[in-house]
């Protein structure tokens, strides 16, 4: 069987003419019963995440395709001929499927996920190379994995490594599902990916105005928070002149504790690699922080909606040790039943015990129910 992967066609896409022809083989030798995805991008690169790259097969085929030559418009294509078949395997679907949303904003229908299926079979190391090394042996490259995606042309190693991610995804996932039936857990995948493929399409994300409000900010008072803000905004306007995130600009917490120091009425320093051109931005944001009336400064909300959950911490400690033995007898990781913030929810007393099993799937609630 691995041998039949390995030589599998391979096809590289960054023209239409290449992916019409490819379509139209695939019309001539395809079920249309399963293909697979996944996606490269250059988020640790540019300013602003780009899909570069997406990786596809069906059996006896591979294929890279190049969005950044193609443009989502020339991907339109694509797109229809992906819906045309009845599932797409994906390995820790999660950003694949947020990335295809914001490019495209579209997803695959049916997504399975072979990391989803992994944990419900107790596998310890879930990530693809541990899977693909357990299964087949092969060993993938982790040279590539920061590579920068958005480079043309993409290296002979790059090349390898992105048609290797998706060569035997089908195989794997179809191995999985055997097993999965085999142990009575074949309702718990499928409603395991429906329901993580609605909560990544779901998620909202930070609103435009607390995007500076990073980790950390909560020990800040008003004032503070002012100030962090101004450096925020500041760092922001640097990374986009310059197309790089954020991080390989200035960190978290180097704008946190600038902003510790503006708070107490102190000088900041800048670091001493930032150019002559950021410094001088930097001072005329803080000098326009200071001309704020305090009456402008953010208000310090709480992180989270609603309000605070008040937990029995004696009922949650019988949720966790339930859980766990659970987990135990299935051979399980014990957060795939449920989550420290599900227990929570279910040991609030001031959460409606109507809503409380709503942060549990159907599978979950059954497991679990007896020890509630």
């Amino acid at each position: 069987m691995t041998e039949s992967l390995e030589s599998a066609s391979e096809t590289y896409i960054d023209d239409p003419a290449v992916l019409r022809d490819f379509v139209d083989r695939a019309d001539r030798s395809c079920s249309y019963s399963v293909c697979s995805i996944d996606t490269e991008a250059d988020s640790m690169h540019s300013y602003e995440t780009k899909l570069c790259l997406i990786q596809f097969s069906f059996p006896g085929a591979l294929a890279i395709i190049d969005p950044l030559t193609l443009g989502a418009e020339g991907l339109t294509e694509f797109v229809r001929f992906v819906d045309r078949f009845e599932v797409v395997w994906m390995h820790g679907a999660d950003y694949d499927i947020s990335l295809l949303n914001s490019t495209f904003s579209w997803v695959p229908r049916t997504i399975y996920d072979t990391q989803v299926a992994a944990r419900l079979l107790g596998v310890g190391k879930f990530g693809l190379a541990n899977l693909l090394e357990d299964e087949y042996g092969v060993k993938l490259s982790k040279q590539s994995q920061k590579a920068d995606w958005s480079r043309r042309p993409l290296s002979d190693k790059m090349l390898e490594y992105a048609y290797n991610d998706v060569r035997y995804l089908i195989d794997l996932g179809e191995k999985y599902l055997i097993r999965l039936r085999e142990v009575g857990r074949l309702e718990w995948f499928f409603e395991s990916c429906r329901a993580a493929q609605e909560s990544v399409l779901n998620r909202s994300g930070k609103s435009e105005d607390d995007l500076w409000r990073v980790n950390g900010w909560g020990r800040l008072s008003p004032k503070g928070l002012h100030y962090l803000k101004h450096l925020w905004l500041w760092r922001d306007d640097e990374c986009r002149r310059l197309d790089r995130p954020a991080f390989k600009f200035l960190g978290n917490q180097e704008i946190l504790n600038m902003a510790g120091l503006l708070e107490a009425g102190k000088r900041v320093s800048p670091p001493h690699y930032l150019r002559p051109g950021p410094v001088r931005r930097l001072f005329d944001a803080i000098e326009a922080a200071h001309l704020v009336d305090a009456k402008e400064y953010p208000v310090k909300h709480r992180r989270s909606d609603g309000p605070r959950l008040e937990i029995d911490e004696a009922y949650l400690e019988r949720i966790r040790r339930y859980r766990d033995g659970i987990a135990s007898q299935l051979g399980i990781e014990p957060t795939v039943i449920a989550t420290r913030f599900a227990m929570e929810r279910l040991a609030a007393s001031n959460v409606p015990a109507e809503e409380k099993l709503d942060c549990l799937l159907q599978w979950q609630r059954a497991l679990l129910v007896d020890g509630l």
